[in-house]
């Protein structure tokens, strides 16, 4: 390991090496599979990075369809957190991994121009952090967030709160 992949840390008085998330686009999963030892990656793990990657993206307002949505709205109103893998499904086999994302993007920007950037972002998100190679990550656009349609969404969950449930 060289001295641009460790940090320092003080640990039980001494200092020792931690390894950094790699710079660059990663995709080196020689490391995985080594004669001392397999490191297996959890699908569960490279959902989140996917997931968190591509929330930094701008034009991205959230993730996962309909009712995963309110799903995650009702956990938010209860005081739970957003899953970071929600709108997420990902397959991870030995040395490489492939994510299918829900997006939900804001009103007025170029769909094309965020797809790529969100495929471009997770793809060297995973790869660096999990030495996974990324063979692909398919994009739906299940919704347009509209101006000010949050403040709508939450009048309506805040009467519903108030008044109960409507039965329909």
């Amino acid at each position: 390991m060289t001295e641009a992949n460790t940090v320092n840390t003080p640990s039980r008085g001494d200092e020792t090496s931690v390894p950094r998330a790699r710079p660059g686009t990663g995709g080196n999963q020689g490391n995985l599979v080594t004669s001392k030892g397999t490191t297996t990656i959890d699908g569960g793990v490279v959902s989140k990075i996917a997931g968190m990657a591509a929330r930094e993206v701008s034009g991205v307002y959230d993730m996962g369809a309909g009712t995963a949505r309110a799903l995650g709205a009702v956990r938010g109103m209860v005081g739970g957190e957003k899953s970071a893998m929600q709108g997420v499904s990902v397959e991870v086999g030995e040395r490489q991994a492939a994510a299918d994302l829900d997006l939900v993007v804001e009103y007025g920007v170029a769909i094309p121009d965020v797809a790529a950037a969100v495929r471009r972002n997770v793809i060297m998100a995973v790869e660096r952090m999990t030495g996974l190679e990324m063979t692909e990550v398919n994009i739906k656009v299940n919704d347009v967030h509209m101006p000010g349609q949050e403040k709508e969404d939450e009048k309506g969950k805040a009467e519903e709160l108030e008044q109960g449930p409507r039965v329909r």
